[in-house]
């Protein structure tokens, strides 16, 4: 067990090294994965009904309505509901896409994980924003971090035991 995350309750580390292990996976920066989960705010095995006829589904909320295009890769929803990494993995994945492809600013991009709807969008962007902030600053104090949003970023180096420190993407405003 990392010593970052050893005096926090399961899930929560869980959410914690799943989201930044994916990150690094995906290349997609740690802070919005973390922030997305947090927001999100799921478990493992939850499925919450949406108003238009979806499910949010596992730890990262993943709607049902993207099952579709995972069915031909063989995953189902129960893949996507299971305990562990692979749904943050799922996610990081799918923000990948939406950082890469869509529309609009960094942060619109990753709102699009939650709707393209602008009203909808919106919201989550703004609450987006201030949670990968927090999320920024509590990597920058304990990774080696780069902000992935600026073309001459240096990376800066962790408070504590900066030699050793593992690397980790950011993105600020």
């Amino acid at each position: 067990m990392l010593p970052f995350v050893a005096d926090m309750p399961p899930l929560e580390q869980e959410r914690i090294l799943c989201s930044i292990s994916s990150a690094v996976k995906y290349a997609v920066p740690a802070n919005i994965v973390l922030a997305v989960a947090e927001k999100e705010g799921g478990k493992p095995g939850q499925w919450v009904r949406n108003t238009n006829g979806t499910h949010d589904v596992g730890a990262m909320q993943f709607n049902t309505a993207y099952l579709r295009e995972l069915a031909r890769y063989g995953i189902a929803a129960e893949d996507v509901a299971a305990a562990g990494c692979y749904a943050f993995e799922l996610a990081a994945w799918r923000l990948r896409k939406h950082l890469r492809n869509d529309q609009g600013d960094l942060w619109t991009r990753a709102a699009n994980y939650h709707s393209r709807t602008p009203r909808f969008n919106a919201v989550y962007r703004t609450d987006l924003m201030k949670k990968a902030a927090k999320w920024a600053d509590w990597l920058e104090a304990r990774f080696v971090t780069v902000d992935v949003t600026r073309a001459d970023a240096t990376p800066s180096m962790p408070m504590a035991n900066a030699a050793n420190a593992p690397a980790a993407l950011t993105a600020r405003r």
